[in-house]
């Protein structure tokens, strides 16, 4: 079955969609926003770039705002003024690359950043 691309989703849709789907996202002014804290620059850059890809890839693009260790990533789809499948799937997307750890991953030959030593700091995942 075809996704409307365009269909807005009202409220209480959207809060359900985030429980379920996204829970570190929250509904906000009309917009699904989440915050990521950062250990320093280096990180919140790093989260930036990592956003900017996928907007841009995906032809979809949020409204990003940041500080020395902290990025807040804000989605709507603003042609329809509201929340659609776009902002839920770039948000998914998002949510998967910036909060990967490879070090989580069972038999994972990624090791992840090294934990401890604040010189390789990054995200603070929670």
């Amino acid at each position: 079955m075809a996704v409307d691309p365009k269909k807005t989703f009202s409220d209480e849709e959207i809060a359900a969609r985030l429980a379920a789907e996204l829970p570190k996202w929250r509904l906000e002014d009309g917009w699904i926003r989440r915050t990521w804290r950062t250990s320093s620059w280096k990180g919140t850059l790093m989260v930036i770039n990592a956003v900017g890809h996928l907007a841009e890839a995906a032809w979809h693009h949020p409204d990003i705002t940041a500080s020395y260790a902290w990025v807040e990533v804000r989605l709507i789809s603003h042609d329809v003024k509201g929340i659609t499948e776009r902002d839920f799937q770039l948000a998914k997307k998002i949510e998967d690359v910036v909060g990967w750890q490879p070090g989580e991953e069972p038999g994972s030959a990624l090791e992840g950043t090294p934990r401890g030593d604040l010189r390789f700091a990054y995200i603070k995942y929670d």
